[in-house]
C-alpha cells in the first residue's frame, strides 16, 4: 500500500513539473473572471479587451524563465560532478639528496675493438 502511494505522488510530481504551462492556463481559465477585475494591468482601460491576457503572459514569461533557471542549475551541477571542487595544484621541487653509486667492473670482458676497429688512414697526393 505505501509503494504505490508513493509511485502514484512520484508520478503526479513529474506530470505535474512537465505540465507546468497546462496549469497555468486551467487556472487562468477557471479565474479569469476575478483575474480580469482585480489582477489585470488594463482594468482601467476597457476598450483595449484584454480580460486578464496580460497577467497570463506574465505568468507563462516567469514559468519560462523558472524553468530556465532550472535548466542551467542543472546543466551547472552535472558540471560540478564532472570536476573537482579545488583545483589541484602540484609543486616540483629539485630534490636535495643526491645518491652516488659506486662503479663497478664488470668481469670477463674482452676489449679487442681497438684491433678489429681503426680509423682510415688518409693519404695526402701531392701534385
Amino acid at each position: 500500500m505505501l509503494n504505490r502511494f508513493i509511485a502514484i505522488s512520484l508520478l503526479i510530481a513529474l506530470i505535474g513539473s512537465n505540465c507546468s504551462r497546462f496549469f497555468i492556463y486551467a487556472g487562468f481559465q477557471l479565474n479569469q473572471k476575478y483575474i480580469s477585475e482585480k489582477l489585470c494591468e488594463n482594468r482601467d482601460r476597457p476598450w483595449m479587451h484584454c480580460n486578464g491576457k496580460c497577467f497570463l503572459m506574465k505568468k507563462l514569461k516567469l514559468a519560462e524563465e523558472k524553468e530556465k533557471k532550472q535548466e542551467r542549475e542543472n546543466q551547472r551541477s552535472h558540471h560540478m560532478e564532472a570536476l573537482p571542487a579545488a583545483a589541484a595544484s602540484f609543486a616540483f621541487t629539485r630534490s636535495t639528496l643526491k645518491v652516488i653509486y659506486p662503479q663497478r667492473p664488470v668481469l670477463n670482458t674482452v676489449h679487442r675493438t681497438f684491433t678489429i676497429f681503426q680509423p682510415p688512414k688518409s693519404t695526402i697526393l701531392q701534385a
